[in-house]
Order: structure tokens, then sequence, then C-alpha cells
């Protein structure tokens, strides 16, 4: 992937304001991508210094690899998890 991807991805992960989240599709249609996956990627290889723990999945959960750390996170922002999972009425739709 190239530098102006991983960029594009950065700055829209940096722009999410503390007690907001947005998901992976979101993430990756603000940066003009077509893939999730890729954001999720360049957050796992690139994403130490940004906010991460602001993306979500789509369904509002959080990835299992890190979701005591990422709930933990959001908590302590004022985002509370319900049964895991980002209550509907939060979460963005398209």
């Amino acid at each position: 992937m190239d530098e102006e991807t991983v960029e594009r991805v950065r700055e829209v992960v940096a722009a999410i304001p503390p007690g907001q989240t947005l998901s992976y599709g979101e993430v990756a249609a603000r940066a003009g991508l077509r893939s999730p996956r890729l954001v999720g990627r360049i957050l796992a290889e690139d994403g130490h210094d940004l906010p991460w723990h602001r993306v979500l999945r789509a369904d509002g959960t959080c990835a299992p690899h890190i979701a005591a750390e990422q709930s933990a996170r959001l908590r302590a922002e004022g985002v509370l998890l319900v049964g895991g999972r980002l209550p509907a009425e939060r979460r963005r739709r398209g």
C-alpha cells in the first residue's frame, strides 16, 4: 500500500473526536478506499499513535483481540458498550 493511502487513513482516524466512534467502513469511505479491511491493516501496522480505539466493526463491536483494551479506552471517554456492542442509536448509518 502506498504512503498516500496510509496518510489519508491516519488523518481520518486522528480527526475522530473523543467520545465519538466510526466503523472501519466509515473510515475507509472518508479516506476514499473501498476496503474496510485495509483500514484495519493500516491501524495494526501504523496506528499505535492514533486514537485507534475509536474505530469499531460495522456491528458496533470491538475486534476480539483488542476488545478489553479498546472498551476500556472508550469507557474512559464516556462511550459505553452494552453487551460488548455500541448501542444502535450511537452508530451512524451510511
